[in-house]
């Protein structure tokens, strides 16, 4: 029985306005590598692998059930690998028997987890792209956020509210906290950009040794695509 392929709406939506900004960042070079967390129903996956086959993807989720659909959409790409279970809040030495190494991957790509996960995620998240990056290597997350303690527009406010509602370990998350959280893992903003639906994707850089690096040019500005 071949497995349903689950289609998210939201997904389906955003997949190339972010494909538009990966665009930008993926470089040419053979043998480069991207972890995907969180992949959710595999659309992203999918859909971004045929216009990188120079890299190879490695897609993953939490929630064992959607493994199924995450390889049927996957089926057919010979660059992006069997998806694994991953919990992002342990040490990455634990996932695929071994699978990844300190300093080896080039991207590391997550979209709409902060928010609705605890915070130990996020903490993981960034704990994790520290040491599996190389130097250089990039971090990529998307989802709506909040900034200096502010969330706008109205329509993201009610739908922090509404995640809160849920479980109070989940919401929105601040940038100004994030970048913090990812100094201490020797990570960086490159870029912030603005989105379709309120949404934002923000790069992130892996700097092994910040001296002598101008950080403060692009920190935090926006981008429209």
């Amino acid at each position: 029985m071949a497995v349903e392929k689950l289609v998210y709406p939201a997904a389906e939506r955003n997949k190339n306005p972010i494909l538009s900004v990966l665009k930008r960042y993926i470089q040419p070079g053979a043998n480069q590598t991207c972890l995907e967390i969180s992949s959710g129903s595999g659309q992203h996956v999918a859909h971004f692998a045929p216009h990188f086959p120079h890299v190879t993807f490695y897609p993953s989720e939490y929630e064992s059930h959607l493994l199924g659909s995450i390889g049927a959409h996957a089926n057919g790409y010979s660059n992006i690998r069997k998806p694994m279970l991953i919990d992002i809040t342990t040490d990455f030495r634990l996932w695929g028997n071994g699978i990844f190494k300190p300093n080896s991957l080039d991207y590391i790509y997550n979209a709409n987890m902060m928010h609705i996960s605890p915070y130990q995620c996020t903490i993981g998240l960034f704990r994790n792209a520290g040491q599996l990056l190389k130097n250089n290597g990039l971090l990529i997350t998307y989802g709506p956020y909040a900034c200096d303690n502010m969330i706008y527009p109205e329509s993201n406010v009610r739908f922090h509210n509404s995640l809160k509602s849920q479980n109070p370990e989940w919401g929105l998350r601040d940038i100004k906290d994030l970048k913090q959280l990812a100094a201490k893992n020797d990570i960086n903003i490159v870029e912030i950009v603005d989105m379709p639906a309120s949404n934002k994707t923000i790069i992130w850089k892996k700097y092994m040794n910040k001296i002598g690096e101008n950080l403060s040019s692009t920190d935090g500005k926006s981008a429209k695509t």
